[in-house]
């Protein structure tokens, strides 16, 4: 078996423990093949790294890349090296004695109210794509699904009558969320009058269509969130994950509790959730500076 071989192996035990995303998997995959060319220009093996090598390379990706890549970077080859020890392939851990890079969390970018109310309109809803596209926005903000989980949307998942989704979510964890009226109404409006337009087999699972009656790619609904952010005239940096922060960062600042919004977004770590406090409180700390008299 070669380094390459080896690098998949581990990429497959990671791909059937669940949980770890296909994004993930795909940054690991780039981060070892990196590792492995670099070894390969040293003559050096992938189970058998020099110390000085190794700490060559993370301080050249130190120096050329930002923090979280570095970081990423670590982590990846940490997974690797204990997955080889567990595996009998090695005997001692060549990363044991490296200090990973400190990482100042990043603010996620969010949109103010105002702006995710302008976004939510830009849809022509006299139109059965409207009427999906519209209601695809408001279970994403009503709901702050990651956008995996709002294209992977089967119709049998919502419950009308109780008024709830049911979504899969990373690890095939399933929890249950609350629509909010609004997002209620315009699902109810979407199957009612647009999805059956849209599709030749109402029958077939999708809640949102794409092409053929199959479920919408992640791709698709991101090229249409941006054709809405330019008709809504949104110059600010916008992805689906945008109304997923601005979902957690509006229900903080009305008050919800840390654990409740921990729960609606399915983390598995409240320290994951922990980021939106900054967020929070960063805008009180705004709108202090421009209210308050001695702000």
């Amino acid at each position: 078996m070669n380094d390459h071989d080896r690098r998949d192996a581990f990429l497959d035990a990671l791909w059937l423990e669940r949980g770890v995303s296909e994004h993930t998997l795909s940054a690991y995959r780039q981060d070892l093949s990196a590792w492995i060319a670099h070894l390969d220009g040293e003559q050096e093996r992938l189970l058998a790294p020099g110390e000085t090598t190794l700490v060559a390379f993370v301080e050249m990706r130190r120096a050329h890349y930002h923090a979280r890549s570095v970081a990423r970077l670590l982590s990846c080859l940490r997974r690797f090296y204990r997955w080889a020890l567990a595996e009998g392939l090695i005997e001692h851990d060549p990363l044991a004695e490296i200090e990973p890079p400190r990482v100042r969390p990043s603010l996620p970018s969010t949109l103010d109210e105002q702006d995710v109310e302008r976004l939510l309109a830009a849809p022509d809803t006299g139109t059965a794509l409207g009427l999906r596209d519209r209601a695809m926005l408001e279970i994403l903000y009503a709901c702050g699904l990651r956008v995996s989980e709002l294209v992977g949307l089967t119709v049998s998942a919502v419950n009308l009558r109780q008024g709830v989704v049911l979504v899969r979510g990373k690890g095939d964890k399933d929890r249950l969320i609350p629509l909010g009226e609004e997002a209620l109404a315009w699902i109810e409006r979407y199957l009612r009058q647009g999805r059956s337009e849209l599709m030749q087999d109402i029958q077939r699972p999708p809640l949102f269509p794409g092409r053929r009656d199959g479920f919408m790619t992640r791709q698709t609904f991101w090229y249409r969130l941006k054709h809405y952010a330019q008709l809504a005239a949104i110059d600010k940096s916008l992805s689906p994950h945008t109304l997923r922060h601005a979902f957690a960062t509006h229900l903080l600042n009305h008050g919800a509790n840390l654990r409740v919004v921990q729960l609606l977004l399915g983390h598995s770590d409240l320290s994951t959730t922990q980021i939106y406090t900054h967020v929070a409180q960063a805008r009180l700390e705004a709108l202090h500076a421009q209210h308050h008299p001695r702000g």
